[in-house]
Protein backbone atom coordinates (compact mmCIF):
# COMPACT_ATOMS: atom_id res chain seq x y z
CA UNK A 1 0.00 0.00 0.00
CA UNK A 2 2.70 2.75 1.12
CA UNK A 3 4.32 2.08 -2.40
CA UNK A 4 1.49 2.19 -4.19
CA UNK A 5 1.43 5.82 -2.49
CA UNK A 6 4.57 6.94 -3.36
CA UNK A 7 4.16 5.74 -6.89
CA UNK A 8 0.78 7.69 -7.24
CA UNK A 9 2.75 10.77 -5.54
CA UNK A 10 5.58 10.75 -7.84
CA UNK A 11 3.66 10.35 -10.84
CA UNK A 12 1.15 13.04 -9.58
CA UNK A 13 3.97 15.53 -8.87
CA UNK A 14 6.00 14.13 -12.78
CA UNK A 15 2.62 15.35 -14.49
CA UNK A 16 1.51 18.47 -12.19
CA UNK A 17 5.15 20.02 -13.16
CA UNK A 18 5.11 18.81 -16.64
CA UNK A 19 1.83 20.16 -17.07
CA UNK A 20 2.86 23.62 -15.22
CA UNK A 21 5.93 24.10 -17.92
CA UNK A 22 4.02 23.11 -20.81
CA UNK A 23 1.39 25.48 -19.69
CA UNK A 24 3.93 28.43 -19.37
CA UNK A 25 4.98 27.58 -22.91
CA UNK A 26 2.21 27.12 -24.63
CA UNK A 27 1.29 30.43 -22.91
CA UNK A 28 4.13 32.19 -24.37
CA UNK A 29 4.26 30.31 -28.28
CA UNK A 30 0.71 28.93 -29.15
CA UNK A 31 -2.03 31.17 -27.38
CA UNK A 32 -3.97 27.98 -27.34
CA UNK A 33 -3.74 24.47 -26.05
CA UNK A 34 -3.82 25.68 -22.38
CA UNK A 35 -4.22 23.47 -19.85
CA UNK A 36 -7.17 24.61 -17.96
CA UNK A 37 -7.06 26.52 -14.63
CA UNK A 38 -9.49 23.83 -13.09
CA UNK A 39 -6.97 21.02 -14.19
CA UNK A 40 -4.33 22.74 -13.16
CA UNK A 41 -5.59 23.00 -9.45
CA UNK A 42 -7.04 19.74 -9.24
CA UNK A 43 -3.81 18.19 -9.96
CA UNK A 44 -2.12 20.28 -7.12
CA UNK A 45 -4.95 18.82 -4.90
CA UNK A 46 -4.38 15.83 -6.18
CA UNK A 47 -1.30 15.97 -4.19
CA UNK A 48 1.14 17.80 -6.64
CA UNK A 49 0.91 21.12 -4.89
CA UNK A 50 4.26 21.88 -3.59
CA UNK A 51 5.79 20.84 -6.88
CA UNK A 52 3.22 23.20 -8.77
CA UNK A 53 3.97 26.30 -6.46
CA UNK A 54 7.70 26.00 -6.60
CA UNK A 55 7.62 25.29 -10.41
CA UNK A 56 5.22 28.35 -10.85
CA UNK A 57 7.05 30.88 -9.03
CA UNK A 58 10.90 29.52 -10.31
CA UNK A 59 9.27 29.89 -14.11
CA UNK A 60 7.41 33.05 -13.52
CA UNK A 61 3.70 31.48 -14.21
CA UNK A 62 0.35 32.16 -12.57
CA UNK A 63 2.45 34.22 -9.96
CA UNK A 64 -0.25 37.23 -10.22
CA UNK A 65 -3.05 34.64 -9.83
CA UNK A 66 -4.10 34.53 -6.27
CA UNK A 67 -6.25 31.07 -6.92
CA UNK A 68 -3.03 29.18 -7.71
CA UNK A 69 -0.53 31.33 -4.90
CA UNK A 70 -2.82 30.89 -1.95
CA UNK A 71 -4.82 27.97 -3.26
CA UNK A 72 -1.86 25.60 -3.84
CA UNK A 73 -0.99 26.17 -0.38
CA UNK A 74 -3.69 25.48 1.21
CA UNK A 75 -4.05 22.41 -0.63
CA UNK A 76 -0.80 21.39 0.65
CA UNK A 77 -1.75 22.27 4.52
CA UNK A 78 -4.95 20.17 3.45
CA UNK A 79 -2.57 16.99 2.81
CA UNK A 80 -0.72 17.53 5.49
CA UNK A 81 -3.80 17.75 7.90
CA UNK A 82 -5.07 14.46 5.93
CA UNK A 83 -1.74 12.51 6.40
CA UNK A 84 -1.08 13.60 10.35
CA UNK A 85 -4.77 12.72 10.76
CA UNK A 86 -3.86 9.07 8.64
CA UNK A 87 -0.83 8.64 10.46
CA UNK A 88 -2.99 9.76 13.82
CA UNK A 89 -6.35 8.17 13.77
CA UNK A 90 -6.84 5.63 11.42
CA UNK A 91 -3.39 3.56 11.08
Amino acid sequence: MKREVLIFLLAINILGVSLTIYDKIASKKFRKNRIREDVLLLIGAMGAAVSMYITMKLIRHKTRHKKFMTGLPIFFFLQVVFLIYKVKFVG
